[in-house]
């Protein structure tokens, strides 16, 4: 039998000050977060404020596609 999909999914999020601007900037990488949230309770795109080790300090971190 197939399993039901569950309301709990992965989701990745990704650094919104260390996204690269040009190809003059280039950023020493991308700060990224691996997290859980339950898709009934929080349809939106999550955005939490998580510390960036690139930035050296703490930053928006928004959900992004795999």
């Amino acid at each position: 039998m197939a399993k039901k999909k569950g309301a709990r999914v992965t989701v990745i999020l990704e650094c919104t000050g260390c996204i690269r601007n040009g190809p003059k900037k280039v950023s020493a990488g991308i700060s990224r977060y691996i997290t859980q949230k339950n898709r009934h309770n929080t349809p939106n795109r999550l955005e939490l404020r998580k510390f960036c080790p690139y930035c050296y300090k703490h930053m928006i971190h928004g959900e992004i596609k795999k």
